[in-house]
Formats: C-alpha cells, structure tokens, sequence
C-alpha cells in the first residue's frame, strides 16, 4: 500500500453522519486540530487563519453574538455600514472555502484528557476532541434593571460613541450613569452634540472633580433616579423619565452596561475569570500570545477585552490564530510528524472493533455499474471498502483510497479473507497526485466528500482521473434537510457540508466543459435499502462520461 498522509473522506455507505434524534441516532465523536468556541468576528478570523494552514479546524457557534441587537457595525474599514450578519456570513464562506468546518451548537464543557487534548462536551451528547481549543464567546451585557432599557438595546439605546454615536450626533442625549465607568465615554458623546443631558442614576464611586467638569462645560447633570425609557407611537425613544415624574426628552439614551465573560464553559479545565481594572465586569486573562493560563487553551475578542469593536476583535483573533499555528508547528517538528487533524478524525471514526457500515455496495453503484464492462476502477473514500471490494468480484482491477490507515487495514483484511486484489492507497483527493499518473474507466465517489479549496485541486484531481470514455459516478447525500435551523440548546450539528466538494459544485464543473463531459445523469432519488444509517432518504446521483478524444 502506498501511503500519503493528508486527507480523504471516507466510507463506501455513508458521509459524516448527521443525528437528527439523540434518541434515534448514537452520538458522535470528531477529532480535529483546533476547535473555535464562537464564530463571530473573532473566531472566524482565527479559524481562518488556522484552516489556511491546513489546520483542521472546527468553529462551533450558537448563534448569539454581543452585537445582535445592532442593525449595523461601524469602524471596520472597508466593511462601514455592513449588518453584522452580512460579515459573518461572509466569514463562514472564507473558512470554508479552505475546508473550515462552522458547527450550529453548543459547548457545554471543556475537559483536559489523559493524552493532553481537550474534550468538547456539546449539545445532543455529542463531543469534539482537538489538540487547541480557542475561546471566542464574547461578553454578556447585564443591563440596569430600569424599565425600557433592554427593550431599547442596540437601537434607541446605546453605549458605545464609536458603535453609534455619528448616527445620533446633534440629537438630544440622555445619558444614564449607573457604575463609576459610566462617565468614561461622556467626553465623547459632548463632542458629538450640544444637546446632553447627563442623569446620575447611581452615583457611588464617582469622581466629583469630572461631573463638577461636565457642569461646567454646559452638560445639563441631573441628580436623580431614573423610572423608566419612554418610546413613542412608533417604538422609538422620545425620553426619560425620572424618579419625580419629570420627563427629559431625548432621541437616543446612553446607558453603560456591565460585562460578564462567557467562560462557564471552560470551568472543567479551571480557568476563571478575572475582574476587570474598571469594576464594571471580568474578563478570560490571556498573555501576549493569547494563551490563558492553561496551556492549550487561547482567548481573543470581547472574551478578553470588553473595549474592542468589531475590527480590533478580528484583528486579535487573527493574531491569536496564527499564534496557535506557531504552537502546533513547534509541537510537530518537536515530534517530527506532519499531523493532520482529517486523519486523526478517521482514523478514529474506524478505531474501534465493530464495523462503522453495513458491509453491502451501496445499490445505487450497482445499479449504474452492472452493465458497464469491467476495467479499472477508483473508488476515491473506500471507507470499509464494500464499494471496492464488489467491484473487485465483477472483474474491475480495483485501486481504493481513503485517509484513514484504520480503514484501509479493514479493506485489507477483508479483500485477503475473500480473496481478491485491491490495490490501497492512502491519500486525499487534495495531495498534489491523490491517484498517482493511471487514470481509470470508471472513478467512483460514493457518499464521500473532500475539503474545499480555492483552486479547487481536489476536483480537478478527481476529474482529470477519468479516462477517455471513462465514467464518473458520484452519489451523494441529499443534504436539504441539513440547512433547517437547529435548537442549539439540545442538538448540535455534527457536519458542516459547507466545507467539502459537494455534488452539485460537480456538476457545474462539468456542464461547464461539456467538449470534454456529457452529462448522463444528476438527479435526486429514494436511496436504495441495504445501509446502515436510514435518516438519509434521499440520494442525489450524478454519472458523466469523458468524451473519447
């Protein structure tokens, strides 16, 4: 068997496989190199980083960014303007495009193993083991308990002069100091109009010299309890009312919140949080790498610094990303092995002693190939090798490849208890030769799948495969049902089918040449009956042949 060590999928019955129901379904158990706790601006420029190195890297995000609330962001060059959302979205496909994974769910604990890599418990009982974990969760603001505050977060009441204060500049202000921080941003917000009124809710701890300052610069100080934020008919902030009934109104209120770091999910490891200079909130303490005081474990964005907006955030995980990479280079060259994360997530999926797949070809295979005359045959992710091992007893000569070393033993063992000759190759369809110079009368790809690439290697490899009148034949999932929403509260999604080849990006390749592919077949049907997992019931099929030249 000749060996090369990067990256294939994997089984002749099935891809990663996605529980729909705990109760249905076992759980599952990934491997990867770098898990990312939280994919908003901070986790998806590390992860980006990470994944271009290589890296496996697995971003699992619930869903609940800090900034949800703000219709848009400001003061990210290039991006002034832009919905939140529209950035994150953008994010997840740069990671993607270079075989990032970005998981809808939920971490619920992190714990250090024997061997020295973390366990990621996740929602649905499912778990993530990997050899770096990054923290990006941000902070939680806990808002005064005054009534229309929360209502108004995000929108008619803010905090932050650089998030949101161009928008209401000239307005009538009022802010709301309820903590001795409260007044940092006030200089600013009087830059910004001549109409701020300042209300001193709660003010213990606050330094007299600064309010008696404000008085003087012609700021309005109110020394008064506030009852409440009052909008108008239309939802929008027309004031404030305080404790004596009196009304100032207002376009916009300021009100500082107080921050807590979203680290509960790290205590199984011992990390706490350390309370903020300000004594507004706490922070994950991190050094000048990003590392916090568990070795292996990395921090960046709000989760470390409450005073970072979106682009500094980014910046940081950025930076924090490539010093993860720096740590496990150091740590491969230490140990003189190129690691990849692909392969220790295979070969675990196929460590254990009981058989992952059902043992049968899949029938959709058998079905197409039954009437071709035999050749040579690729079966590109052979898992267990079903696929390989009946082609081999139709009379193809038969080369399977996969990334994991486990599998290709199984295929061994079974081709040598039957007898027959298949020749292993453990490969990816990514290397820069996956298949060596042969090419073949008929390359199979039977619910396995590659990681993306901006050259898009593993696709060229995969065609450029195919002999001249040769056929490729590629089922696939039919993953519709993997773009629903998922309650990240009880389930996480354990495949982002985002991150491979996919069969319809297949098809495009090839009705985008078609002097060079007819295309036969590319369709989606009832899949066939003999698999282990049954929560897939549909299959999309696509057969093509290479025009003879």
């Amino acid at each position: 068997m000749s060996e090369h060590l990067t990256q294939h999928r994997h089984s002749a019955q099935s891809e990663p496989t996605e529980h729909v129901s705990h109760a249905q379904h076992p759980t599952v158990e990934r491997h990867c190199d770098v898990a990312v706790i939280g994919g908003s601006a901070a986790g998806l420029a590390a992860a980006l980083q990470l994944s271009r190195q290589r890296r496996g890297v697995v971003v699992i995000d619930d869903g609940t960014p800090r900034n949800a609330p703000a219709a848009h962001m400001h003061g990210y060059l290039g991006h002034e303007g832009v919905p939140p959302g529209e950035l994150v979205e953008a994010g997840r496909e740069e990671v993607r495009t270079y075989g990032g994974e970005v998981l809808s769910g939920r971490v619920v604990g992190v714990h250090r193993r024997d061997d020295g890599r973390f366990r990621l418990d996740l929602t649905g009982g499912h778990a993530l083991v990997a050899r770096r974990v990054l923290a990006a969760t941000g902070l939680s603001d806990e808002l005064p308990a005054i009534d229309g505050v929360a209502e108004g977060w995000g929108r008619g009441v803010i905090h932050c002069p650089f998030c949101h204060g161009f928008e209401v500049r000239d307005q009538r202000l009022v802010q709301i100091v309820t903590h001795p921080l409260g007044l940092h941003p006030t200089p600013l917000f009087r830059h910004l109009t001549d109409r701020l009124a300042v209300v001193l809710h709660d003010p213990t701890g606050l330094d007299d010299a600064v309010v008696e300052a404000l008085a003087a610069s012609g700021v309005t100080v109110e020394r008064s309890e506030v009852s409440r934020v009052l909008t108008g008919p239309d939802g929008e902030v027309s004031g404030v009312e305080l404790g004596d009934g009196r009304v100032l109104e207002a376009d916009a209120v300021v009100v500082g919140s107080r921050f807590r770091a979203r680290a509960d999910a790290l205590a199984g490891v011992g990390l706490t949080t350390t309370p903020h200079p300000t004594g507004a909130g706490d922070v994950l303490a991190v050094d000048p790498r990003g590392e916090t005081a568990v070795p292996g474990i990395y921090a960046a964005g709000n989760v470390t610094d409450p005073s970072l907006q979106v682009l500094p955030s980014a910046a940081q995980g950025s930076q924090v990303g490539a010093m993860i990479a720096f740590s496990l280079a150091e740590e491969d060259l230490r140990a003189a092995v190129r690691h990849s994360g692909e392969e220790a997530d295979w070969d675990n999926r196929y460590g254990g002693p009981d058989r992952t797949w059902s043992g049968n070809p899949n029938g959709t295979l058998v079905h197409e190939v039954t009437a071709l005359t035999p050749g040579r045959a690729l079966d590109v992710g052979t898992g267990e090798g079903a696929d390989a091992l009946w082609l081999a007893e139709q009379g193809w000569k038969v080369t399977a490849t996969d990334i994991s070393g486990n599998a290709l033993a199984r295929v061994r063992a079974e081709a040598e208890r039957r007898g027959l000759a298949v020749n292993l190759v453990r490969s990816d369809a990514n290397d820069p030769a996956p298949f060596g110079t042969e090419t073949f009368d008929l390359v199979s790809l039977q619910y396995g799948s590659f990681k993306r690439t901006p050259d898009q290697r593993g696709l060229r490899s995969l065609l450029a495969a195919v002999a001249p009148g040769g056929t490729v034949l590629v089922v696939h999932h039919d993953l519709t049902p993997l773009r629903d929403p998922v309650d990240v509260a009880t389930q996480t999604r354990m495949y982002d089918p985002e991150a491979f080849v996919g069969v319809d990006e297949i098809a495009a390749a090839l009705t985008a040449d078609p002097d060079t592919w007819h295309v036969e077949i590319h369709e989606t049907r009832s899949r066939p009956p003999g698999a282990a997992s049954t929560h897939h019931v549909s299959d999309v099929v696509l057969r093509a042949t290479r025009r003879a030249v």
